[in-house]
């Protein structure tokens, strides 16, 4: 019993660092919809693990109607756990969602099909999960990690890293740690790769100018009457009609230029 009070302890204590707008408890009791999830939850988990098999679902659903957040009372959820706003968040049944957790509106722990048994993400520590981002599959996102907002992640990732896009890349390494909150902070690797083949474009084009040769070298279109008389022709046709050997005449043209 006195674990229980102390991870809802946790889990009303950590409201306060990681969100700048609350400011007394009793605003965040009544009006964090988040905070009143994770109680019912907490008590649904409870009563799910004493086999009872209607209860704990009954509560998980009065929740949904209550703060918009489903979560299944068989998932598992370490304490400080911090779901901001929360509206459309669903975790599901198998998921395993580990310490001091931040998850923010319309974040999906789900499945990717109709697999059985452990068919849902893992969460580790500090882990940080942006807006309307889905995590789906049994695959397990290593400790620290903060997932960009919209992203879809469907592999595994390695701890302390960044993870952003659709499908989920990662474009940070273990470096320096971040804020929880800076958002604004993470990188846009498509944003990159478009400007390196903007740039890309111009260098190509700089290259290309330089290899035009100037105006002055084009050749005149008239060069090619003189390179080959029209007075060759002439007589070239009138050999043939009359049936003429034309070797004489093809050496002559040669010699004017007819070759080149």
């Amino acid at each position: 019993m006195f674990k229980a009070f102390s991870v809802l302890a946790d889990d009303f204590r950590i409201i306060f660092e990681r969100d700048p707008a609350a400011r007394n408890w009793l605003e965040v009791l009544f009006c964090y919809p988040g905070l009143q999830a994770i109680i019912l939850y907490r008590f649904a988990h409870w009563l799910y693990c004493l086999g009872l098999p209607f209860l704990p679902r009954l509560i998980s659903q009065i929740a949904r109607l209550l703060t918009g957040i489903e979560i299944h009372p068989g998932a598992k959820i370490g304490r400080g756990a911090f779901i901001d706003h929360g509206m459309g968040v669903v975790i599901g049944e198998t998921a395993i969602i580990g310490e001091y957790v931040l998850l923010y509106q319309g974040v999906t722990l789900g499945g990717t099909g109709k697999e059985t048994g452990k068919r849902h993400p893992t969460l580790g520590d500090n882990v940080v999960v942006g807006a309307g981002a889905k995590i789906l599959g049994n695959i397990e996102i290593g400790s620290n990690v903060r997932i960009g907002a919209g992203s879809v992640v469907l592999k595994p990732v390695p701890p302390d890293c960044t993870v952003v896009g659709v499908p989920g890349r990662i474009v940070h390494r273990r470096g320096k740690p971040e804020s929880p909150l800076e958002h604004n902070c993470i990188p846009d690797p498509e944003a990159e790769i478009i400007k390196s083949l903007l740039q890309r474009v111009e260098k190509l084009e700089e290259q290309m100018q330089q290899r035009i040769l100037p105006s002055k070298y084009v050749i005149p279109a008239n060069l090619l009457d003189r390179v080959r008389p029209k007075q060759f022709y002439y007589t070239h046709l009138e050999a043939l009609a009359d049936g003429q050997e034309e070797h004489d005449s093809q050496g002559d043209g040669f010699s004017e230029g007819a070759g080149i």
